[in-house]
């Protein structure tokens, strides 16, 4: 025997209100499945569960058109989630730009023309994007006279914000365009980029040759914080090993600048890092730290690691460690 519910029950088991209910049989949505003699309407479980199902499917955005094809079959279910599926990502993605404009006027002392500047950056398309980058460095490699692959490299070095990006992802955006078009900055990298390969040494470093070296240096220094981080003792082989390496390349780049390789001031230079001064001579190289703001921007907007010159220097100190020979019991006198 099909049970039936009278209205108030109904609202009940579903949670619609009985005046939603009313509105679902008027419009045709869902019927009562009869009428007692009285003129009450009753439903049965059927159409219970498609009420359900329409405040579901409400909840979700969907219009009443799109509920009654799929109450009438004309579309499937599957169909119409893929459709607002769209939508709402699309939503979640103008929140989520929304959001990160919103912090940045709360961070940042904000003028009102800023605002829909902001706004215009974080709706760019990729190509816009990708045009913003190019123009920039268009503009501070202009008459840089250094081998080509190094000013590609350069435009290499670019953004490229996710389908969907997080908030801080989409604030570095932010910063990163209003800093590309800042023309302080942009006149700044330039002169210092001009100033640092406009001798013959500075050239040199931008040939492939060079470039391959600081490739190959750099992924030693990815190997000494991979062993760092992992816990290698600095007194171990391995340390041992990988900062003789590190000693080693430094004596080839010296040899490949100056002509003359000198393997036990390759060895003396890292054993006296001092990360203090170090960081000195970081704040005095202007290119180096603009190069390095940008960088780190970009990395934040790809969703890769930021340069962090404290994780750095803590690696060197493992390295010139390793090449004292200090164990334990040394580091504690």
């Amino acid at each position: 025997m099909n049970e039936l519910y009278s209205i108030g029950d109904v609202a009940r088991r579903t949670g619609l209100s009985v005046s939603a209910i009313r509105f679902y049989a008027d419009e045709g949505v869902v019927s009562p499945t009869s009428h007692t003699e009285g003129g009450f309407r009753q439903y049965d479980v059927h159409a219970i569960a498609r009420l359900e199902l329409v405040r579901t499917l409400r909840d979700l955005g969907a219009g009443l058109g799109d509920i009654r094809r799929v109450l009438a079959a004309e579309t499937s279910l599957t169909e119409l989630a893929v459709t607002h599926l769209r939508l709402v990502e699309d939503q979640l993605r103008q929140f989520r730009a929304r959001r990160a404009v919103l912090r940045t006027i709360v961070r940042q002392h904000t003028t009102t023309e800023q605002v829909s500047l902001m706004h215009k950056l974080v709706s760019m398309s990729d190509d816009d994007r990708d045009r913003l980058i190019t123009e920039f460095w268009d503009f501070v490699t202009d008459g840089l006279d250094v081998h080509p692959g190094y000013v590609r490299r350069l435009h290499d070095r670019r953004p490229t914000l996710p389908e969907e990006p997080t908030t801080e992802q989409l604030e570095a955006w932010i910063e990163l365009a209003e800093l590309v078009q800042d023309e302080q900055f942009r006149t700044a990298l330039r002169d210092s980029l001009h100033r640092t390969f406009g001798t013959e040494k500075g050239k040199l470093m931008t040939t492939p040759e060079m470039t391959a070296r600081a490739e190959r240096r750099f992924a030693l220094l990815q190997e000494a914080r991979a062993a760092y981080e992992a816990g290698v003792p600095a007194d171990s082989p391995q340390a041992r090993d990988i900062a003789e390496r590190m000693a080693a390349d430094t004596a080839d780049f010296s040899a490949a600048m100056t002509g003359e390789r000198d393997l036990d001031k390759a060895r003396r230079s890292m054993v006296d890092f001092d990360r203090h001064r170090a960081a000195r001579t970081r704040a005095r190289l202007t290119g180096t730290n603009l190069l390095r703001r940008y960088g780190t921007l970009v990395a934040t907007v790809n969703g890769a690691p930021t340069p962090d010159p404290d994780r750095t220097a803590a690696v060197q100190e493992w390295l010139a460690a390793a090449l004292r020979g200090d164990t334990p019991e040394r580091n504690a006198r």
